[in-house]
């Protein structure tokens, strides 16, 4: 019996942080030594009493279906956050948890977009934006990022960027992978542009606002532009400042008519969120901050020691990021070259294939967010597991010939 898939998945890949992540994992199945910088993952535990509350929520019987949109005590969590932190009111109804922040983008874009609509993604951008909206018959359009310009989006670009056809503009900063952070006058310019197109949804993904160094603040653009507050998703979630990506918790603020959409979407995918999980994230979002600040200024430290062993490498740059936890060092000065083990490096693909393949290190090509030739490679490691990646990847430049 022949069988057939969905159109929608043709030509669909994996992401590539996945990929390159199952790479690694089969190479230590073969008995390889291989360390993993593919994944955005923090390295700290989960703070105890985020744990000790799911563990108190769990005996106290909160192991029933939740509500599709989130339970009333997280809500109003979330809604306390985004006033404490982002100057945003939300009531209720305006917004949901989702799991984990993909979810988020995944109703918003299945909830809004018909065949053909176009969604601008700042390049570089993370991975699953354009491959989402792909899904629903989007098409991504790119609007590039330069390293010269410290990777922030500039106006005119963006504005060159929308069409009749645009339905979405993404804004991703701190941004993953290149850790840029706009600031305030950036954020006001790319809000000057979309006054222009009142029909285009907004989506500010902005997962590291905790993760921001040097003195660099992160802004949304519901606060800095309160007049495209009715018209943007402000996208958040626990994965990364609270080292909680397991428990896959996201969450969004919205105007209510977009936000009961995507709970219409939920209720018919996977419901609500683990109550368990929902109790924890209420926990992280309501307590001390001091397990944050000091995880961001570990991050601020590893993300420096990163950038200066690999500007000390021959043929690669590197621009000092801002936020997140990813260095993005280019590696143009290395191809049209071959590897000790004899691959040409005509792409920075077959660069971290032949990197991971013969000095057993997994990072992700800058292909894979839209802009070529760089690396991703997460800080959010050991300094020792990155002091060894960066050795390795000094010898593996050096052996180039």
């Amino acid at each position: 019996m022949a069988r057939s898939f969905a159109h929608r998945l043709a030509g669909l890949p994996a992401p590539a942080t996945i990929e390159m992540a199952r790479r690694a994992r089969m190479l230590r199945a073969e008995g390889r030594l291989v360390i993993s910088l593919a994944l955005g993952e923090p390295d700290f535990p989960t703070p105890a009493a985020v744990i000790d509350a799911a563990n108190k929520a769990a005996l106290a019987g909160q192991t029933k279906y939740p509500p599709v949109d989130g339970t009333p005590a997280l809500k109003e969590a979330v809604a306390r956050k985004f006033l404490r932190d982002n100057g945003l009111s939300y009531a209720a109804d305006e917004i949901m948890v989702s799991n984990g922040g993909k979810q988020v983008i995944f109703n918003a874009f299945m909830a809004t977009l018909n065949e053909g609509d176009e969604v601008v993604v700042p390049t570089p951008y993370w991975v699953s934006y354009p491959l989402i909206a792909r899904m629903f018959g989007g098409v991504p359009v790119y609007a590039p990022c330069r390293e010269e310009d410290g990777f922030r989006l500039n106006a005119q670009v963006l504005a060159q960027a929308i069409t009749p056809r645009t339905r979405w503009v993404v804004l991703n900063f701190p941004n993953n992978p290149t850790g840029a952070v706009c600031s305030k006058a950036d954020i006001e310019a790319v809000a000057e542009v979309l006054r222009q197109h009142p029909d285009v949804w907004i989506l500010s993904d902005e997962i590291y606002e905790h993760l921001v160094f040097d003195g660099a603040q992160a802004f949304s653009i519901s606060a800095v532009a309160p007049d495209l507050k009715e018209r943007t998703i402000t996208l958040n979630g626990v994965s990364k400042a609270y080292a909680m990506t397991g428990w896959r918790v996201g969450f969004a603020g919205g105007p209510k008519d977009l936000i009961a959409a995507m709970r219409g979407v939920q209720g018919n995918a996977t419901s609500g969120v683990c109550s368990i999980a929902q109790a924890a994230a209420a926990a992280a979002l309501d307590g001390p901050t001091d397990l944050v600040r000091d995880m961001a200024q570990t991050y601020s430290r590893r993300r420096k020691m990163v950038v200066e062993a690999l500007r000390a490498i021959p043929g690669l740059t590197c621009a000092m990021p801002e936020g997140a936890f990813y260095a993005y060092p280019g590696i143009a000065g290395c191809l049209g070259q071959t590897t000790a083990g004899g691959t040409r490096i005509e792409t920075d693909h077959d660069f971290a294939v032949a990197f991971l393949e013969e000095e057993g290190v997994a990072t992700v090509p800058g292909s894979a967010f839209g802009l070529s030739p760089y690396l991703r490679l997460s800080c959010a490691t050991s300094d020792t597991v990155l002091q060894q990646a960066c050795a390795s990847l000094a010898r593996f430049v050096q052996n180039l010939r």
